[in-house]
């Protein structure tokens, strides 16, 4: 494994879909991390029209701790409008995991003091918006990983 997306807490199904169809097409583990704000039973997937769905190496854990304990990660990188560094300046690990919180909530509030050297944000120049998509930031942080990881 080259990395793994976690998605901690997602609450919006088309961002979590996109981000699955991002994982098929990098060949990297999606991680989701409970509870979901919706359903991801075969029925509601195939309703979605998610036809690769199949193909995505899906873990699902009944909380963070259940995921440190059954994933023993590498490294843990984990993406925030919070963070104090750019995500052009994280190093990745191979095997390590790219984290990211919920649409709405961002990540749970002990997480911000646990693992404040480890909060990376992507650069965002303009004014008006206070962060990107869930969906569009993974992609982002993903393709850096997979650049970085990829040339090594």
């Amino acid at each position: 494994m080259i990395f793994g997306i976690v998605l901690v807490e997602p609450e919006i199904p088309h961002n979590t879909g996109a981000v699955g169809r991002l994982c098929v097409g990098l060949g990297v583990p999606l991680h989701l991390i409970q509870p979901l704000g919706f359903t991801i039973s075969k029925e509601a997937v195939q309703r979605s029209g998610l036809d690769y769905w199949d193909h995505l190496d899906l873990h699902l854990h009944k909380s963070w701790e259940a995921f440190l304990e059954s994933e023993a990660p590498a490294a843990l990188h984990f993406m925030s409008t919070k963070g104090k560094r750019s995500l052009f300046e994280c190093k990745f690990v191979a095997g390590g995991y790219l984290v990211f919180g919920s649409e709405s909530r961002g990540f749970p509030p002990a997480f911000y003091e646990t693992y404040a050297e480890q909060l990376c944000l992507i650069p965002m120049p303009g004014t008006h918006a206070r962060s990107l998509n869930l969906a569009n930031a993974v992609a982002v942080c993903a393709y850096e990983a997979y650049r970085q990881l990829s040339s090594r």
